[in-house]
């Protein structure tokens, strides 16, 4: 087992619960109607409060949910983040907790009205509803926001290899769930900011950003994370510093959104930059598999300045373009296309 992922790496469970407004419905509620036996068919629920009074909750638990996700990366049920970063984390989460707490306060006090005003909108059906409210202590004991935060000890090495194993495994495969993850949000970016654009602002860049800070502060799961982090890293040092971004810019960022949808693929060039090409010549492929380049190349973040003719004669390890040969023959299988190319 990597124990040095887990000594970077604490664990964080959030727990928040959301009373439903629902309760089960009886044949009672159908007044002896001819139901189905339950082996065939089950009764559904009915609502005894409007939910529109608790959709604050619901709100409140998402914010808590994207804040972990934006920081950490699912494991253990829970999400595993970086120990430096859990006091902020912490700091936030107690934020929204106040905020859940305070609603519910608020909730309560006019919970007896809520249900009278939503059994006077249903008054036909008053006394299915009636028959099955709850108290309003109960709905707080039902309501309510926690979280721990814990170290993971694997198991003494002594210990037998089955009882380590299952640790181990999830410990493995943080670096694939990062990956996915990454994978799902710039599917999101890309839908709804990248894809059939000719040009976006600098405000596209906010879903990337988030991306490159996660990565950035995740370096420690994967070998391939910061090396991903820093063809980002790149793309965002190549870019206007403002006005719309288009023309090859756009493309050059359209790629690389492409690229980090396809997990596979990003651990591809992620270990394609450990193994010394620069995250520039990767930036630069993902331009021209499309022809489409202005005049000039990417300039990767640790290049010296003096352009083009201060590099250095690759000869025949170069192909027309300046792309190194071996990088050209893989990149067209492993990169998704999405109308690109």
């Amino acid at each position: 087992m990597n124990d040095t992922i887990l000594n970077c790496l604490m664990a964080i469970n959030l727990d928040v619960n959301i009373w439903t407004a629902r309760r089960k419905l009886t044949p009672a509620d159908f007044g002896g109607a001819d139901l189905p036996p339950e082996e065939l068919a089950s009764l559904g629920s009915k609502r005894i409060c409007d939910p529109e009074e608790l959709k604050i909750f619901g709100t409140l638990k998402a914010r808590a949910v994207n804040l972990l996700d934006r920081h950490g990366v699912r494991f253990l049920g829970g999400w595993g983040i970086p120990e430096e970063k859990a006091p902020v984390l912490v700091e936030e989460l107690d934020r929204i907790r106040g905020e859940f707490l305070a609603a519910r306060d608020t909730f309560l006090t006019r919970y007896d009205d809520a249900v009278r005003d939503w059994i006077a909108r249903h008054g036909e059906w008053e006394r299915i509803i009636a028959d099955s409210t709850v108290s309003a202590d109960y709905v707080r004991s039902r309501m309510g926001f926690r979280w721990q935060v814990y170290r993971i000890v694997p198991p003494a090495s002594g210990d037998a290899e089955p009882v380590a194993q299952g640790l181990a495994e999830e410990v493995r495969g943080l670096g694939r769930t990062l990956f996915d993850e990454v994978a799902k949000a710039a599917t999101e970016a890309w839908h709804k900011c990248y894809a059939g654009r000719s040009e976006v602002t600098h405000k596209a860049l906010s879903p990337l950003r988030t991306i490159h800070q996660k990565l950035a502060e995740l370096t420690f799961v994967e070998p391939r994370v910061a090396p991903v982090a820093d063809l980002i890293d790149t793309a965002f040092a190549n870019l206007p510093k403002r006005g719309r971004i288009q023309g090859a810019h756009l493309l050059m960022l359209q790629g690389l959104v492409a690229l980090l949808r396809d997990p596979s693929a990003l651990m591809e060039h992620g270990q394609r930059i450990m193994e010394g090409h620069r995250p520039s010549d990767l930036l630069d492929a993902l331009l021209r598999q499309d022809g489409s380049t202005e005049n000039g190349r990417i300039a990767s973040a640790d290049e010296p300045e003096g352009g083009e003719d201060d590099m250095p004669d690759l000869g025949d390890d170069l192909a027309q373009d300046g792309i190194p040969r071996e990088i050209m023959p893989d990149l067209q299988p492993v990169l998704p296309n999405c109308g690109l190319w």
